[in-house]
């Protein structure tokens, strides 16, 4: 049976959905974490039971997240896709608490080819587990904030949250310093 609460947080309210499960601390599989208005995000059902307490545990961990206290999510996860998508979101989760990666160093690390970015940007925004699988740690090649199904304001929030500076509404990357070319004569 599919359970749901929802829950403030410095995004928004944030909808939780997930099963019951014999392994997770609290007994619930996370399945889903979205926001109002989110692209492709989950929304109640008739048949699903509001539970707040069986996500108790892992609104703990969120509410430590936003506070500043965890790094890092502890969640047992009820998240299905494709081989390909599940192959993206082991990547995202092993991106650490405070940096970025760009699509193309993703691509590199699960060994897909630049060419598939396309694909492995369809991955990240099919995500359901917003904030606790980090895909707001993947940015442009150029430093710019691109897309997130939680909007770009939310993507900046939680990387202004775990402390990436901003600059001109892009958070900078490091690139190598180039000399000017010199003129020709």
């Amino acid at each position: 049976m599919t359970i749901y609460t929802m829950i403030d947080s410095p995004l928004g309210e944030l909808l939780l959905v997930g099963e019951a499960s014999e392994t997770a601390e609290g007994g619930t599989a996370l399945a889903s974490v979205s926001t109002r208005g989110q692209r492709n995000g989950a929304a109640v059902h008739e048949g699903w039971r509001h539970a707040p307490d069986a996500f108790a545990a892992i609104a703990a961990q969120l509410r430590s997240y936003f506070d500043g206290r965890l790094t890092g999510f502890d969640i047992e996860y009820a998240a299905h896709g494709i081989a390909f998508q599940q192959r993206v979101w082991q990547a995202l989760d092993a991106v650490p608490y405070g940096t970025t990666t760009t699509y193309g160093r993703l691509a590199d690390r699960i060994g897909a080819p630049r060419s598939a970015v396309r694909a492995l940007a369809a991955a990240i925004g099919a995500n359901p587990l917003l904030v606790v699988r980090p895909c707001h740690r993947v940015i442009g090649a150029d430093g710019a904030l691109t897309g997130y199904a939680g909007g770009l304001d939310r993507k900046r929030q939680l990387l202004l949250h775990e402390g990436r500076g901003e600059i001109g509404g892009r958070t900078p990357v490091p690139r190598p310093r180039t000399r000017p070319a010199r003129p020709t004569r």
